[in-house]
């Protein structure tokens, strides 16, 4: 057996060790980073893993904690944490009810509308579940909604947050991506490729968000059209009526101030997204003074809840360094791409099975755990492929959102099972998500049908900043057109039995090591 091969074979069980032992319970952490570790040692034992390469962490750990990028994610989620603390979602619900309420549906449209609200100024899915839980829900029960439809409708409203802006799911990917991107395009020759950006992501995610409250609001609509006893209209006096107008403009004017100043300037490209995150934070400060339920105690419990949340991330992170690095020194990427690029159909299929991959995986593993395992394997096979990066981070990240509805660990059914006490069962809860997962998977094939609803945005937004990279660095030296294969498959480097098999590229890992570490290796 060749020593490709035998890295190769490492590599799928590594992946597989990986899959298993987080299934088990093991923290994503300390198992991404000890079974890269098991692998290693055993491929260095076996004379295929070469040792140099662990030496590439020091600048991935430095990377990280130098990348201006991810300074945006504790921003956003203390922006989040304070936001809910100021109890304006409690006034958002509370006014939306009242002013859907006398319709048929009524309750289930506001909570999807708060959803979207709530998730375009916080972005936390379990703060948002937990909170419309706590409220929304014995409204709708009192109201006489069906159990299954109140539990969906809440749960899927609260998992907005995972695609609309600011999202904190989102700039992890598009951070990978931006790697993948550029890692992807040397490879095919291309010497000055385009820069991927988090805001590109977020203009890209902001038509498929509205498409999926979209989906939703008509879901509700066709219960109340044909079971209308599954979704009464809320009885209100003229008391409840009084001065609705005015409770309505209160409560919606300072998260829609709040979302205005954060995602506008990053739209408009007055602010990247870290800038605006740091002015969301002080923003969502302002407002929680201005509802009167700031204090140092409640600053002390945000920035607890934030170091907490952001921590939690961030190792995860640091583990999935040393797990990518191991996979990519064992020939994973080379065999992920070969396999990827022998599949019937292109990159059509390929595309369809890594997102067959990430959604199956959403029914067991978390959101980060999936980004950080599946998207750095995946997006530089996909980009190689001309897929494009802007739709494909989208796509993932609709995707990663059935990852909290998908039972039996989607995280959203806990959230609610937790508040809701006897009001709903398990059962209830299950059943009652399966439609929305359906919608979901729609809102993924229009996404898919459509790219433009991913890329219309982003092509307007960020053209101009485009065009100016290109002016200032001048054509590009790179005659391979995007997305064409690599001409040399280097089969003169390798033995006859590696040289046989189908090797789109060989992957050097020469972006691992700085020029002087390059020239020590091949002395």
């Amino acid at each position: 057996m060749s020593a490709v091969l035998i890295g190769e074979v490492l590599a799928v069980a590594m992946f597989a060790t990986t899959i298993g032992a987080v299934l088990l319970g093991y923290p994503v952490a300390f198992t991404l980073a000890g079974v890269g570790l098991i692998f290693a040692t055993l491929g260095i034992v076996l004379g295929v893993f070469d040792v140099a390469i662990l030496s590439a962490l020091v600048g991935r750990y430095f990377g990280t904690m130098t990348n201006e990028t991810l300074v945006a994610v504790p921003l956003f989620v203390f922006m989040g944490v304070m936001l809910e603390r100021s109890k304006i979602a409690e006034a958002l619900l509370t006014t939306m009810g009242e002013l859907f309420g006398s319709l048929r549906g009524g309750l289930g449209y506001s909570v999807v509308i708060v959803g979207a609200l709530l998730a375009a100024s916080t972005g936390i899915v379990g703060a948002t579940v937990v909170t419309m839980g706590l409220l929304s829900l014995p409204a709708m029960m009192r109201a006489g909604y069906d159990p299954k439809l109140a539990a969906g409708t809440i749960c899927a409203a609260g998992t907005l947050g995972q695609i609309i802006p600011p999202s904190t799911v989102l700039i992890f990917v598009g951070d990978i991506l931006q790697g993948a991107n550029q890692q992807a395009q040397l490879e095919l020759g291309n010497l000055s490729p385009d820069p991927i950006s988090v805001g590109q992501l977020f203009a890209g995610a902001m038509l498929p968000g509205l498409v999926l409250v979209g989906l939703y609001l008509l879901w509700i609509l066709a219960k109340s059209i044909f079971d209308p006893k599954s979704c009464p209209p809320l009885e209100m006096n003229d008391v409840q009526r009084a001065g609705l107008a005015g409770r309505v403009f209160k409560a919606l004017a300072p998260p829609l101030l709040l979302i205005l100043s954060v995602l506008g300037s990053i739209l408009a490209g007055v602010a990247t997204p870290t800038e605006s995150a740091s002015v969301g934070a002080v923003g969502a400060m302002l407002l929680s003074a201005a509802n009167r339920s700031f204090s140092l105690s409640i600053l002390r419990d945000v920035m607890r809840t934030t170091l907490t949340i952001s921590s939690m991330v961030f190792v995860i992170l640091l583990g999935a360094s040393v797990f990518s690095l191991v996979f990519r020194g064992l020939g994973g990427e080379n065999l992920v791409h070969a396999a990827l690029s022998s599949l019937p159909g292109g990159a059509f299929t390929a595309v369809l099975a890594v997102m067959l991959v990430i959604f199956f995986l959403g029914f067991f593993l978390d959101t980060f755990e999936i980004i950080f395992v599946v998207v750095p394997i995946a997006a530089p096979a996909l980009i190689k492929m001309g897929v494009d990066p802007v739709w494909l981070g989208v796509m993932i990240g609709v995707n990663l959102q059935t990852s909290f509805l998908t039972p039996p660990f989607g995280f959203a059914l806990f959230y609610l099972r937790g508040v809701a006490g006897k009001m709903l069962t398990t059962l209830d809860i299950y059943k009652g998500v399966v439609p929305f997962v359906a919608l979901q998977v729609i809102g993924i094939c229009l996404l898919w049908a459509m790219p433009a609803l991913a890329t219309y945005l982003p092509d307007r937004l960020f053209a101009d900043a485009a065009f100016l990279q290109e002016d200032a660095r001048g054509p590009s030296s790179s005659t391979t057109p995007f997305g064409s294969p690599v001409a040399d498959d280097f089969s003169d480097l390798f033995d006859g039995s590696a040289a046989d098999r189908p090797r789109p590229y060989q992957d050097d890992l020469r972006d691992l090591f700085p020029p002087d570490a390059g020239e020590a290796r091949k002395e």
